[in-house]
């Protein structure tokens, strides 16, 4: 039969234990709750990427990358955001013009991109991020379906508590310089960059 000081011990002993279990409990549904935070952050981040490029919008596309971001998709890279908003803007005139020249009684084309399949691993203030991507074009009746598809391979940094990507490479399985190697998982192994392939006016 335990006395009055042991059986205290041993109440004092399991409190002590509960709240370790508590704190341990707690920390993680921390952690937990700010990887959700960060990666609904940064699936907002990729979502705002494709609504500024299908839009022609410069200035939003843009401002998903850092200031001194990189986007690479087989042009070669393309520094800062100056650079990236010209690159948009240069493919909106040329929207604009195809658009312009679209014949009567045809419905002018429109291209959207989706993305899915979202990986993202979070260190700190640094992210890494793998997705699968999708273009649709319309025809003149306005109907269309699947024409690209590739998958992202992003470098992310948070910046002042928002997400922006440092580097973001573009695959795209339609041409044999920018398509992913198969066999290679992109999401344990990064892959290298896409090949420079000269744009059509250069070649």
């Amino acid at each position: 039969m335990l006395s009055d000081e042991q059986e205290g011990l041993m109440i004092r002993r399991r409190i002590g234990m509960s709240l370790i279990a508590a704190a341990f409990a707690c920390a993680a549904g921390t952690a937990f709750a700010d990887y959700g935070t960060d990666r609904a952050l940064i699936e907002d981040l990729q979502a705002r990427y494709l609504f500024a490029l299908d839009f022609g919008d410069p200035e939003a596309y843009a401002n998903t990358f850092a200031p001194d971001g990189i986007l690479d998709f087989g042009w070669g890279e393309i520094k800062g955001r100056e650079a990236i908003a010209k690159f948009v803007a240069d493919g909106r005139k040329r929207i604009e013009e195809a658009r312009a020249k679209t014949p009567p009684g045809q419905r002018p084309s429109v291209g959207r991109h989706a993305i899915h399949n979202i990986v993202v691993k979070i260190d700190g203030d640094k992210a890494r991020s793998v997705a699968y991507w999708s273009h649709m074009t319309s025809g003149p009746d306005g109907r269309g379906g699947v024409d690209f598809f590739g998958h992202y391979e992003d470098e992310l940094v948070k910046v002042n508590g928002e997400w922006l990507f440092a580097r973001r490479r573009i695959y795209n399985e339609a041409v044999p310089e920018w398509a992913s190697q198969y066999g290679v998982n992109p999401v344990t192994t990064p892959s290298p960059p896409p090949k420079y392939r000269a744009p059509s006016g250069q070649r």
